[in-house]
Formats: C-alpha cells, sequence, structure tokens
C-alpha cells in the first residue's frame, strides 16, 4: 500500500502553492502567484499577498489533485507552512489545512519554510546523503547548513547572513538600475548582455580575517547604487552592471558554499531556494564543484522559487519518520529560526 498521500499548502509570500507527494515520489503540484499585483509596488505587499492566498487557495489545490489524478478523499496527510514569512499570508494556508485536516480525519504537519526549500531537491534527486551541505538563497535568506536526516535531526547552521540576503540584494539593485520587480529574473535577463569584468564590485566577507560561512549584501547592493549614481544625466549601461553584480552574487555564493563541503569533509553540495534558478549561480556552482570533486544538486527551476510540492515533500519525510502530528492549534510563527524541519509552535492558552 506505500505510505499516505500527503497534501501540501505552501502560503508564506506571493506564491499559493499545493502540492501531493508519496514515498518521496511528486505526484502533482500547482502554483498561483500574486506577482503581477505586487510588481507596481516594487515590492510584495502583504495585504494583497493575504488576499490573493484566499482566492487561490482552493484552486490552487483542485489543479493539483486533478493533475495528479486524485480526489481530496485520498489525501492521507496534510502539511503546511506555518513559518517564516508573512504574518496574514501565513495564517490563510494554515487556517485552510486545519479545516482540510479536520474535514478527512487525518494527521497535520506543520513545516518550516526553508526546510521546504531543502526537500524540493528531493523531488527531482531522490533521499538527501547525509550530511550534506545545503546553500539556500532567496529574496529573504541566505544560509548554509549542514544537514543530515532532514524528518529526524537538528539542522545545523554553519552561516547565516548578516543583512540583505542574496535576493533581496537583487531586487534592490534592479530598482535602482530601473529594472522591474522581481530583480533576481531582471538582473538575471539584464545580465546576458553585459560584461561581468566592466564593473568591479566588492565580495563582501571573503577576506581572510572574515567569518568564513557569513555573507553580507548590503555594501555590495550599496557600492552597485554608487556607481549607477556616477552615471546621472549619462545612459546608464544596465547589462554591464547587472553582469557585475551577479558575478559578485555568484562569486561569494559559490565561494563560500564550496570551502563549507571542503572543511566539513562533505561531498554533496545542494542549492535551493530561489536564487538558486539563477543562470549564473548554477553555473558557477557546476564549475566549482567539479573543479573540487564535490557532487552538486540543484532542483529545476520550477521547484526553485515557493511551491506546495517541497512543503508535501517534508510532510512526507516527517510521516515516514513517524513524526508526531501538530496539534490542532497550531500557531503561525513568522520569525521561527530554522532549526527543524517540523514546525509546531502551538497557540498561548488565556
Amino acid at each position: 500500500m506505500g505510505s499516505p498521500i500527503v497534501l501540501g499548502i505552501e502560503s508564506s509570500c506571493d506564491e499559493t502553492g499545493a502540492g501531493l507527494v508519496r514515498d518521496g515520489r511528486l505526484l502533482g503540484h500547482a502554483v498561483a502567484s500574486s506577482m503581477d499585483e505586487h510588481a507596481r509596488y516594487g515590492g510584495v505587499v502583504p495585504e494583497i499577498a493575504s488576499r490573493a492566498h484566499l482566492h487561490a487557495l482552493r484552486p490552487a489545490i483542485r489543479r493539483a489533485l486533478d493533475r495528479a489524478g486524485l480526489r481530496l478523499s485520498d489525501v492521507g496527510a496534510v502539511a503546511v507552512t506555518t513559518g517564516p514569512g508573512l504574518s496574514g499570508a501565513l495564517q490563510v494556508g494554515v487556517a485552510g489545512a486545519k479545516a482540510l485536516a479536520h474535514a478527512l480525519g487525518v494527521p497535520l504537519h506543520g513545516v518550516h519554510h526553508l526546510a521546504g526549500h531543502v526537500a524540493a531537491d528531493t523531488l527531482e534527486h531522490g533521499p538527501l546523503p547525509d550530511p550534506c551541505v545545503v546553500l539556500i538563497v532567496s529574496g529573504g535568506h541566505t544560509s548554509l547548513l549542514l544537514v543530515r536526516d532532514l524528518a529526524r535531526d537538528p539542522i545545523v547552521h554553519l552561516g547565516d547572513t548578516l543583512d540583505d540576503a542574496a535576493g533581496e540584494c537583487f531586487d534592490k539593485v534592479a530598482r535602482v538600475f530601473g529594472l522591474p520587480y522581481p530583480g533576481g529574473p531582471a538582473v538575471d535577463r539584464a545580465a546576458r548582455e553585459g560584461d561581468p569584468r566592466a564593473v568591479a564590485l566588492p565580495r563582501p566577507l571573503t577576506g581572510p580575517r572574515d567569518a568564513p560561512y557569513a555573507f553580507s549584501f548590503s555594501g555590495l547592493k550599496t557600492a552597485a547604487a554608487r556607481w549607477a549614481e556616477g552615471y546621472a544625466g549619462r545612459e546608464l549601461p544596465v547589462a554591464d552592471g547587472a553582469a557585475a553584480l551577479q558575478e559578485a552574487v555568484a562569486d561569494v555564493l559559490t565561494r563560500k558554499a564550496v570551502a563549507a563541503c571542503r572543511d566539513h569533509g562533505v561531498g554533496t553540495l545542494v542549492v535551493v531556494g530561489g536564487v538558486a534558478a539563477n543562470s549564473r549561480v548554477r553555473s558557477l556552482a557546476e564549475e566549482r564543484c567539479r573543479a573540487a570533486g564535490i557532487a552538486l544538486r540543484v532542483p529545476p527551476p520550477g521547484l526553485c522559487t515557493d511551491n506546495g510540492a517541497m512543503i508535501a515533500a517534508v510532510g512526507d519525510l516527517l510521516v515516514r519518520a513517524g513524526a508526531a502530528p501538530a496539534p490542532l492549534d497550531l500557531s503561525v510563527d513568522p520569525s521561527a529560526p530554522l532549526e527543524r524541519a517540523a514546525l509546531h509552535p502551538v497557540a498561548a492558552t488565556a
């Protein structure tokens, strides 16, 4: 018979995702994005995101079920992102997941959003090696992690960003360059026509006395903005600026990730999160891992950005590991630290 089918629900930011996973295999998933509604504001507006999730959740679940050829009654467990993320957005997903779990009489699992990004790779490449180094790069997070058994063991942080995340740096500099939101894909597109050596941009925290696995992209953001300001009244060579910025980010990310693998004797690097879809991050990671004899795993771009399949993947791992389900008074935790894959903060009692 195998394990139960797990429905995963993701609503932490501006994508409403639903996915179905059983025994490590993706059966079907669907994503609805409210990105276009936020673009004119240059960033995600929490109230708009929450309302979009309200409208999109049921249709996304229906599409995922249809693509998998399943009915709602086939679902044997529900997993949902409970943090980190936008409070109102998270609450929409958690409320929907609770209602489904209660109505179906199946277990509910609260999942850490970033653990979802890690688990996304298992849907493409199978179980994670124990141990592996994971580089998470997204709009709000940049972290180097040492991961053993994702469902059972604590997640060890080797280093995190001290200020702006890599994706946040792309978004903010893109705005200065006159590129559209979201900045990451726009920078990637513009960089194709540029020369990454045309602009000298810093590589933050890569000196011999700097923390070896920590990240900082605020200074890089400022340096790119100052360079652009130097073209006041003249046409800005956007392609060169985008290429140089992308090269600096990719250089720092991959340099530190490969060093972490080497220093900890780990043979596999997994790169996940929205910025893992960046073409230069992927190609430079491939180049440096090959030179260092490290196996590289990166999910396909569609599983790098936020989606419900990754949350279902964590739920599937938790179910198969015999993890205790979450209580139905499960609450959201918008600033949850990444310590374990399961995230079961319980609502305070009066």
